[in-house]
């Protein structure tokens, strides 16, 4: 049978059973993963990945040259090895010649076509293409400016790129979503509608896509990854439904029409949850639950600079203050009546638990201490708290709880606390204009190194240019953090990183909360669903039993 004509009989089945709720894709046997994007899908060019949604649809359907395993170690991908020169500025890549391109009409004979080479160049210089104005062209912002240099092949099997200077992380920048390869003549054909007919190498290729209703993905038979000897995927199909209203996606797990839940709604998380972030007993039996951390440090941001309005008339600009309120918070309490225990308390540096380099021991944070807390406040002139003006802190409804929590806990050792509630947007806004003293923030990771969250501390990088919210400077931080992106020996850069971390907590621009940790639920027939700190799906290697 022609294979188009099979996708399309696949494609039609799976609408019709989703429409009737069917919980299996059953007349062939076939096996088909089903989830919920409640937040919907903007796109499927890899070029507009920006969020969670699309980098999951996106990275069933594409590849790049390089990938992430479980633990953020680089691995091969399309590229089958590759070397970086002594200086660091020149990457040379070898590819597979085995990888191609899913049947496309786009193509002239309307077959695969294999991936050589100038795919990337085309694809990186699209990414940079102003004219696309693709958020991810940051990526590759370290690469030389004259961009018919950045790129070559030599071959169809050898990729040279070059960067202006030395940026150690940059291998780890590649494995975004961002940096899949696409081919031209796709683009050619589609133009902007290439956001709905993706073209990629992935282990599925796209069926179909009713936006807002359903995405269908069909397996790759040509894809060119092993497990063990196996061809991959183990699926026939992935089936995305867009239901928005989380408890009714919820609801929908639990009745078995759907294969995986991520993340955990307030609407239901009692329901599943001890306050220990265990699962219910009378739920183990049917679902999986899986834990772990996600790159994402949630905090307290402290405008420091001085030549602010907002910071000059804080007393939040003397350090013993914010060290005072760091210490005089319990975290671990929070997080267990709170959060139910999703997340770790942020007794450590800003880089968070589940990146490379974060030590507990090495970089040690603020435990809850009221007794140093109180002695703080009276060495800052403000014994008890008194004479200390009130400190506003600015938050969303989101963080309401928490910020309570704190106000109400530094409230009892003096410090007096007035929370002001703003809309997400409208404190973003303020927050980049400096207009805001005290206010709630959170960091996630783009790529898996601590530079990424040591860069909001770097003075160069004050915003609103830059994430650098705070305004924190110091001579030593910055000084080292240049060390750092000149240093390609992993160990002595960590090293480094730990050292700026407790620079950080010394000098406690922020007050960590927490280190935030992804759950996800799967029902028992599901196995082989991996996932990493950057909270990736990657469905290659998921099996599903009847």
């Amino acid at each position: 049978m022609n294979i188009y004509r099979t996708n399309c009989l696949i494609i039609l089945t799976l609408l019709l059973l989703t429409s009737c709720k069917s919980r299996h894709f059953e007349n062939d046997g076939r096996t088909v993963f089903r989830y919920n994007e409640s937040a919907g899908i903007t796109s499927l060019d890899p070029a507009f990945a920006r969020n969670q949604a699309n980098i999951w649809a996106v990275n069933q359907l594409f590849n790049g040259l390089v990938q992430l395993d479980d633990n953020l170690k680089v691995k091969p991908c399309i590229a089958k090895s590759w070397e970086i020169s002594t200086d660091g500025q020149l990457y040379i890549f070898h590819l597979r010649s085995d990888v191609y391109f899913h049947q496309s009409e786009a193509f002239a004979d309307k077959k695969a076509r294999k991936v050589v080479a100038n795919d990337f160049v085309f694809s990186f210089r699209r990414l940079l293409d102003e004219k696309l104005a693709s958020p991810g062209a940051w990526v590759l912002a370290q690469v030389k400016k004259e961009h018919s240099k950045a790129f070559v092949a030599t071959n169809d099997s050898t990729l040279i790129i070059s960067l202006e200077a030395p940026f150690p992380p940059f291998l780890g920048l590649l494995s975004m979503q961002y940096c899949s390869v696409v081919p031209f003549e796709a683009i050619e054909k589609y133009g902007v509608d290439f956001r709905q007919h993706p073209v990629g190498t992935g282990p599925f290729s796209f069926g179909i896509w009713k936006e807002g209703v359903k995405l269908v993905m069909l397996k790759n038979e040509h894809y060119f990854e092993l497990a063990n000897g196996i061809p991959l995927p183990y699926l026939d199909a992935v089936a995305v439904s867009f239901i928005v209203d989380k408890q009714s996606a919820f609801l929908e797990f639990i009745k078995g029409n759907l294969d995986f839940v991520s993340g955990i709604d307030a609407s239901y998380k009692d329901e599943l949850l001890t306050n220990d972030g265990l699962l219910r007993s009378k739920y183990s039996f049917r679902i999986n639950l899986t834990k772990q951390p996600y790159l994402n440090t949630e905090y307290l941001g402290i405008l420091i600079d001085t030549n602010y309005k907002a910071a000059a008339e804080s007393p939040l600009k003397l350090k013993m203050i914010r060290q005072a309120i760091n210490h005089g918070f319990d975290r671990v309490k929070m997080m267990r009546y709170l959060r139910n225990n999703i997340g770790i308390a942020g007794t450590a540096g800003f880089v968070p638990a589940g990146m490379p380099w974060f030590d507990q021991k090495q970089v040690q944070g603020y435990d809850f201490d009221p007794i140093k807390s109180t002695h703080l406040l009276a060495q800052a002139g403000f014994p008890g708290g008194k004479g200390l003006p009130p400190i506003t802190l600015t938050t969303n409804a989101s963080y309401l709880d928490l910020c309570k929590f704190i106000q109400s806990q530094l409230g009892e050792i003096g410090i007096d606390i007035r929370i002001d509630v703003t809309p997400p947007a409208t404190l973003r806004e303020l927050i980049a204009q400096s207009k805001v003293s005290f206010f709630r923030g959170s960091w996630i990771a783009d790529y898996p190194d601590a530079e990424n969250y040591l860069s909001l501390f770097y003075s160069p990088n004050f915003c609103p240019a830059g994430p650098n919210y705070t305004h924190f400077s110091s001579a030593l931080f910055d000084k080292m953090y240049e060390e750092c992106i000149r240093e390609s020996n992993d160990s002595i850069r960590g090293q480094k990183y730990m050292q700026m971390d407790q620079i950080l907590i010394e000098e406690a621009p922020v007050v960590v909360l927490y280190y935030d940790e992804a759950l996800r639920f799967s029902q028992k027939s599901i196995s082989g669903l991996s996932s990493n700190p950057l909270n990736l799906l990657n469905l290659k290697q998921v099996k599903k039993t009847k």
